[in-house]
């Protein structure tokens, strides 16, 4: 109740005011924050020199963003521009045999980038799991995949597999580990779909040209077998409406999200500050609420460019490829919580709905979400960390559906059916803004430090008690409200173009 109840217009757009004039506020703080502290030597190692006809040193703080724009960066350039102009000759000389010449271009891509040793660690473990699905029993293909996934994540079997590849330069730990990995969960997938193929199986030339087509290999996003597969066997490649101009749109948006990051990082410190409690803790309320939301913020921002990327060229290859992942600003559920459409679309499928069905029971929920976590527990590196981050994370996944089935008792039931249409949406509001705001404390776990995390925990909740937490509480579900106001016109659009469909 209350999904396409609608609000009057001045009270969205005192909302919209409200969300307005708090993020300028705290955006205020953090700049003069970021400001204040640029010459501090706590943080010389994480802001550089930058901008000098500004006066503006960067934040250099993330690895991975730095990194794709120094040192990969001319691999990404090379790399993918070969990709995109081998995919369109084969594209127009061979459609047929396109998925062949994308894993040629992709094994030699992967020797020419980590070397013989590397190619043959990965070819091995794709022969084991291909000749586990050779017997088409499930059990055997998680077993075997996960304890392959293991031998990456756990120590001493992951630094003894890495001692194997000679050479060293920047950016072979993370090309050695990221292309390993992702291999695993694409073998799995293979697997996984070989055992419910009903006659015969795939064939290794299959898993071959999967696993090593070069767009996803290194970073993802992962693509299910049954999709890639279905996908580069279509012969007749035909284009979609205004689908080209729609890939240039993106290719541009992306490079547009790339310099505003660029240009936010010169002036807002928000990943170096965190490093610094002492200095953290003497901000306002406002402006640490605002440094840990756009922690979570930016780092959607760098899903949504990396994937974004890879999947433009995807796109140009004539696949569709699992979308980017959904703005956190947009998310006061956790059931859509992820930076990884593609490793979600994956559990989902193999793990989440096949043991949870329709989420509706809540003792197989619990086991759903249970084993869904501990894989990605395994697959995100087990430390203590990310025990906790999986530990909050399950344990607000499940408290979603027990409220639910709390709220749906006959009781409650009732009473919400005698609500209008719009108090019951800010009533669900007002529990969606207490949720938001879990989602952003259980993972800045992940994308800072549990000691920050407890900072912005103790500060909002306990010290700035009442004051802050109420305010807070108040703009987050005044951004609620407009969250929902999306989804109800999305809705309403959806519901005109299923009628629309029908009619014709």
């Amino acid at each position: 109740m209350g999904v396409k109840a609608m609000l009057p217009s001045y009270e969205l757009g005192f909302y919209a005011l409200v969300v307005t004039c708090a993020v300028l506020y705290s955006g205020s703080g953090i700049f003069e924050a970021s400001r204040d502290s640029m010459n501090r030597k706590a943080f010389r190692d994480g802001i550089k020199p930058g901008w000098h006809y500004f006066g503006r040193k960067m934040d250099v703080a993330d690895f991975e963003w730095v990194m794709w724009f120094t040192s990969f960066r001319n691999f990404i350039i090379f790399a993918l521009s070969g990709h995109v102009l081998f995919g369109k000759i084969c594209s127009m000389t061979v459609p047929q045999h396109r998925a062949v010449m994308y894993m040629i271009y992709g094994v030699l891509a992967v020797l020419g980038s980590m070397g013989l040793v590397y190619l043959m660690i990965v070819l091995s473990h794709c022969l084991l799991l291909y000749s586990v699905a050779l017997a088409k029993q499930k059990w055997l293909c998680y077993v075997a995949g996960l304890c392959c996934l293991a031998s990456f994540k756990v120590e001493p079997f992951g630094s003894w597999q890495s001692g194997f590849v000679t050479g060293a330069f920047d950016l072979q730990d993370v090309l050695f580990y990221g292309g390993c990995t992702f291999t695993i969960m694409r073998c799995m997938s293979f697997a996984l779909e070989s055992s419910e193929k009903e006659e015969g199986i795939y064939s290794i030339f299959d898993l071959l040209k999967y696993n090593f087509y070069l767009p996803f290999f290194f970073f993802g996003p992962v693509m299910t077998f049954d999709q890639f597969h279905a996908q580069v066997s279509t012969r007749e490649l035909r284009r979609k409406d205004d689908e080209m101009r729609n890939i240039r749109v993106n290719a541009l948006l992306h490079v547009g999200a790339i310099v505003a990051v660029d240009i936010f990082f010169h002036f807002f410190y928000i990943l170096t500050l965190p490093s610094d409690l002492k200095f953290v803790n003497r901000l306002s309320d406002w402006s640490l609420a605002g440094l840990a939301y756009s922690n979570l913020v930016y780092d959607w921002v760098k899903a949504a460019v990396m994937f974004g990327v890879i999947n433009t060229i995807a796109r140009l290859d004539h696949l569709d490829p699992p979308q980017p992942p959904k703005c956190i600003t947009m998310l006061y559920i956790f059931a859509e919580t992820h930076f990884d459409r593609g490793i979600n679309d994956w559990l989902c499928k193999y793990v989440y709905d096949h043991i949870g069905k329709n989420h509706d029971n809540i003792l197989k929920e619990l086991v759903a979400s249970i084993t869904t976590f501990a894989i990605t527990t395994l697959w995100l590196g087990p430390c203590q960390l990310v025990y906790i981050w999986s530990l909050f994370n399950c344990f607000g996944l499940n408290f979603e559906l027990w409220v639910q089935k709390f709220f749906q008792l006959g009781p409650f039931a009732k009473l919400e059916a005698k609500l209008s249409g719009a108090m019951s949406r800010r009533i669900r509001a007002a529990f969606g803004a207490v949720n938001f705001w879990a989602i952003v404390l259980y993972n800045i776990l992940a994308l800072n430090s549990l000691e920050f995390a407890l900072l912005v925990t103790k500060r909002l909740l306990v010290m700035g008690f009442p004051v802050s937490t109420l305010s807070i509480w108040f703009i987050t579900y005044c951004g609620v409200q407009l969250i929902k106001e999306r989804e109800r016109i999305l809705a309403i659009e959806e519901e005109h173009k299923g009628d629309k469909a029908k009619v014709e």
